[in-house]
């Protein structure tokens, strides 16, 4: 037979022989190694072992393996699993990554698997690939000498969106609100895959647990391994296409759409599909649409939201058809006087009747439904469940403006903590129907940490329900009055909110810039709004508020001007916290050892368990680029200080390991010295430059650094383009398609440091 079978298998099949002489021959399948399959055949005309699919030589061919499903449904993670622990050589050929890890095309796709299995490896083609025309590419990329496997990832809709929502640094960067119309769009066009598209196998996995079992099939499949040809996990004949959870909403989704439950038919949606000739390099690769610009450049998604519910028409028994009419009334009205802010309608049911009737009344009235638009979810978990930032929430309070009573009111209160009742009292003891008050959030608030709510706007409509107090008696006409005062106030005072907001970054902007870049008087006043909003969305300054406020009220002073003849980097205000640390450490108390030379404290934002920094006390050293061979000195005496530093901290934890670096561009001002543990578990370290800023070529080690000016009077720098390389384990270099399942991998990774880390002292551990 070719193979020596193991006693087990040869038992089995005479025993079963009988039985094979009635349902047809038996087929011994080898799957590798230590497995085999045993089937009936009725198209076979004698018992024989599947050897096809290796050359001459015994060596198995290699295999492309398309990838199917929706964003969400595990494709990376699929991969990720089966690389990690197999024998077989495999690449996986990424549509988000495969421009240097960065978005690239389909053809850059088709070239790299071409390669790939050129090389005699095997491949996995990560992109959506919903429909036949999408694959079609790839099937016809290789002939016979290649298998051509698909995996098709049928998950449910409701999961896929629910996986794109709630994960972050994503690599296409398709998470979030945005997502969920997305994945929706893409799975009106599904197609599942045909044999007679060309492949040699089809796996359909339907649930986890068919995903699992494909995982363990091809973790399995060895070098010289392959897998028996057919159509696996097949679904009935007359099953239907998910047509995703959103299949109730009417109008196309516009492009560009962000965090919004949309209005999108599926006729329109697919008549919109049909236009994208690569619609898998539009949406896999997640460029977000540009957006028409009203009155500013800056983005639609991070522009002040408001999150409101229906008034009155829960608890207090408005009628839904009137109430509607007001809601689209009073958007229409203030949605173009907000400028940039959005205005979001949310409610907890998906079959909510006050969110179908103003979706239907918005879309015939035209408002822009990037500027306005509804959202099922809890008002108090938009952005940790849902993914929408929304800065301002809404509450449909009660004329006491208590706690209690259930709804919204209940919830909010609830959400925001003893401390929102607290500031609401501050303001006002109770409140007339039609009024609104806003109460700026205190920030211990769980609604502000946690969700990034800013304001609370209390707001009391009208009451139609006998067991409330103040009922109207169906009073429609003083009704309908009240509750139309009720929304103006409401918006007037979001647009207070925004207006604050608008004046607060003008002032930063004025402090900001003043003095400190010279503009070209032609294009002056374009470059001040460009620097304005820029300002306004920077999460920098908001990050090192804290950090600025600790350190004094003389960060941010004027450069002094010496800039030893080289082009100089204007430096905003708050990068000049650690240039007033060093040059004035008497200022501050964060301050852990100080000389003449250096000043040593923890990083305020550490990027892992133990984050120190070295500063050098030395005026016009601002970063690694102004050091020449006369401050070598200094750079030994850093690596001193931080060297004794790591030894101390290993004394009180000797598992960790330390690494002394700079990085080539830094993002303060003033030269200082890192001296991180490598553990990086940090809440602190959250997107990809972040990590790369540490574990890239970015990242220069203090002894190489020395040897570099001693020998050259200079160090090497590197670009900061190699911060959007894609994520990879510092210890195993396997790659990772986000910051949450890099963290996860290196929580647990044993793997050795590379050996290029282990030599000439660039790592710091314990002998032990």
């Amino acid at each position: 037979m070719g193979k020596n079978f193991p006693l087990y298998i040869v038992i089995f099949v005479f025993f079963f022989k009988p039985l094979a002489s009635v349902s047809g021959k038996i087929r011994i399948v080898h799957v590798n190694r230590s497995n085999y399959l045993l089937t009936f055949d009725n198209t076979m005309e004698a018992m024989e072992i599947d050897s096809a699919g290796k050359d001459e030589e015994g060596k198995a061919k290699p295999v492309m393996v398309i990838l199917i499903g929706a964003p969400g449904s595990g494709k990376s993670t699929f991969c990720d699993l089966v690389m990690r622990v197999s024998t077989r050589p495999w690449v996986r050929i990424c549509q988000d990554t495969i421009g240097n890890g960065k978005a690239g095309t389909k053809k850059q796709c088709l070239t790299g698997a071409a390669s790939a299995l050129k090389e005699g490896k095997s491949v996995f083609i990560d992109r959506c690939n919903l429909d036949r025309e999408q694959r079609a590419d790839f099937v016809k990329l290789v002939g016979p000498e290649v298998e051509k496997h698909a995996v098709a990832l049928d998950l449910p809709a409701k999961l896929c969106i629910s996986r794109s929502v709630k994960r972050t640094e994503h690599e296409g960067n398709l998470q979030g609100g945005k997502a969920a119309a997305v994945v929706n769009r893409m799975l009106q066009k599904k197609e599942l895959p045909k044999l007679n598209e060309g492949y040699d196998r089809i796996t359909v996995c339907q649930d986890e647990k068919d995903v699992q079992g494909s995982i363990n099939t091809y973790t399995s499949l060895g070098p010289s391994d392959k897998l028996p040809p057919g159509f696996f996990g097949q679904k009935a004949s007359d099953a239907k296409v998910q047509l995703g959870i959103m299949k109730f909403l009417k109008k196309k989704d516009p492009p560009g759409c962000s965090d919004a439950v949309m209005n999108v038919s599926r006729d329109n949606t697919l008549s919109h599909a049909t236009k994208e000739k690569d619609s898998n390099q539009v949406l896999e690769s997640c460029e977000e649409p540009k957006m028409a610009s009203v009155g500013s450049s800056i983005s639609l998604e991070n522009a002040p939201t408001l999150a409101f519910p229906s008034i009155s028409t829960a608890d207090f028994h408005f009628n839904l058809e009137k109430a509607s009419d007001i809601i689209v009334e009073k958007v229409e009205e203030y949605v173009n006087k907000l400028g940039n802010a959005r205005l979001v309608l949310v409610d907890l049911s998906q079959h909510s009747k006050i969110l179908s009737l103003v979706r239907d009344k918005a879309a015939e009235k035209n408002i822009d439904s990037k500027k306005f638009f509804t959202f099922v979810g809890n008002i108090t978990k938009l952005y940790s469940e849902g993914g929408l930032h929304c800065n301002v929430i809404a509450n449909a309070t009660n004329w006491r403006l208590k706690p209690g009573g259930g709804g919204v009111n209940a919830a909010i209160f609830s959400a925001a903590g003893p401390i929102l009742e607290t500031a609401t009292k501050a303001k006002a003891g109770s409140l007339s129907s039609g009024k609104a008050i806003v109460v700026p959030l205190p920030s211990s608030s769980p609604l502000f940490s946690g969700e990034g709510v800013t304001h609370v706007i209390h707001v009391l409509g009208p009451n139609m329900n006998p067991q409330r107090p103040n009922c109207l008696d169906n009073d429609y006409i003083k009704g309908c009055k009240i509750l139309r005062e009720a929304y103006s106030s409401l918006f007037d005072g979001f647009a207070s909110i925004v207006r604050t907001q608008e004046e607060s970054c003008k002032d930063k902007f004025d402090k900001e810039f003043k003095g400190e870049v010279q503009l070209e008087q032609g294009s002056r006043s374009g470059d001040q709004k460009a620097k304005r909003e820029a300002v306004c969305e920077t999460d920098m300054n908001k990050k090192f508020k804290s950090f600025v406020k600790e350190l004094g009220p003389n960060v941010g002073s004027s450069v002094d001007g010496k800039t030893g003849g080289q082009s100089r980097k204007a430096w905003g205000s708050w990068v000049q916290a650690l240039y007033d640390t060093a040059m004035h450490p008497e200022r501050h108390k964060n301050i852990i050892e100080m000389s003449d030379d250096v000043v040593v404290l923890n990083d305020l934002y550490p990027k892992a368990q133990k984050h120190l920094l070295v500063l050098a006390r030395v005026e016009g050293l601002d970063s690694l680029e102004d050091v020449k061979k006369e401050h070598l000195t200094l750079l030994k005496t850093m690596h001193s200080v931080g060297l004794k530093w790591a030894e101390k901290l290993l004394c009180e934890n000797n598992s960790l390991t330390f690494r002394l670096g700079y990085h080539s561009v830094p993002s303060m001002r003033q030269l200082h010295l890192h001296v991180i543990s490598q553990d990086f578990n940090s809440n602190h370290l959250k997107n990809k430059k972040h990590w790369n800023s540490f574990n890239s070529p970015f990242f220069r080690d203090s002894v190489d650094v020395i040897d570099e000016v001693s020998q050259n009077g200079k160090a090497i720098l590197k670009d900061e383009n190699i911060l959007s390389m894609e994520l990879r384990c510092h210890r195993c270099r396997s790659a990772h398609p986000n910051i949450p399942r890099l963290k996860a991998h290196i929580g647990s990774c044993q793997a050795p440091f590379p050996a290029s880390l282990l030599q000439n002292g660039r790592l710091v551990f314990s002998e032990r």
